[in-house]
């Protein structure tokens, strides 16, 4: 089983990149995608059908903002929307489907670099989606949860760490979060392969920073303990661009 993981920026403008030619060569049995940026409506879902996905949304109320959506091969046993808590779900930025005894989760946690306020915002959010993962896990067990985090966990995790203190995505609270996460049953699964330096999923728009390879990995598998045995690759496809992000793979024997 392929994974992909993709924070797309906007939906229609990956779509216009050729998002869906490279969703058919690649041929992962699950997308999970985020930043989706566009409501139901807005989305010509029939161009992914073609290519043989069911697809699943959860967009957020503001238009143009926020999203997630996964697209299956399978058809899911079951999708859920959301955490339940109308605070985050309202922003569209957890959607669950399981297939059998494996649960993919595709999640987009939001961004601090605007300011105080939003950095408090996913403090908070983070606080909940915690709980959240660790009762799924009481249900679910084999459980994947793929998406942008907007956390670099470690120093290896960001260019130029030394440059980054204080910075939204880097801060001490959000990698002991992040430690919290690893301690609770969590499995990050690129590291379980590659544990080499200057692996990136993000870049800057600004100052050339793909081209300098200047870049941030917030985009993740964790998987759950009990599917560590079952993982056989992940990788980041850095050469894919239809983003400011890049896709990310994980592969599973299930």
């Amino acid at each position: 089983m392929k994974i992909i993981s993709y924070n797309v920026n906007g939906i229609r403008a990956a779509l216009g990149k050729g998002l869906a030619e490279w969703l058919k060569q690649e041929n992962p049995d699950i997308a999970c995608l985020q930043e989706t940026k566009a409501q139901p409506g807005q989305i010509d879902t029939s161009v992914f059908e073609k290519i043989g996905y069911n697809v699943y949304l959860h967009s957020a109320e503001r238009k143009g903002y926020s999203g997630v959506a996964i697209l299956s091969k399978q058809k899911p046993d079951r999708i859920v929307a959301g955490m339940g808590i109308e605070r985050y779900d309202s922003e569209g930025r957890v959607l669950r489907a399981d297939f059998g005894e494996l649960t993919v989760v595709s999640v987009y946690v939001p961004s601090g670099s605007s300011g105080d306020e939003r950095q408090a915002f996913k403090m908070d959010f983070l606080e909940a989606f915690l709980p959240y993962v660790n009762n799924l896990r009481k249900e679910r067990p084999n459980l994947v949860v793929c998406g942008d985090y907007n956390i670099c966990h470690k120093p290896i995790d960001i260019n130029h760490p030394e440059r980054q203190v204080g910075v939204s995505g880097f801060l001490p609270e959000e990698r002991f979060w992040m430690d919290k996460y690893e301690a609770a049953g969590m499995v990050d699964s690129f590291r379980v392969f590659d544990q080499s330096a200057e692996k990136y999923s993000w870049w800057s728009f600004r100052g050339g920073a793909r081209f300098r390879n200047a870049g941030w990995r917030i985009d993740y598998h964790w998987v759950s303990e009990p599917l560590r045995q079952h993982l056989t690759g992940a990788a980041i496809l850095a050469d894919v661009v239809h983003s400011d992000h890049c896709p990310v793979r994980v592969e599973l024997n299930m």
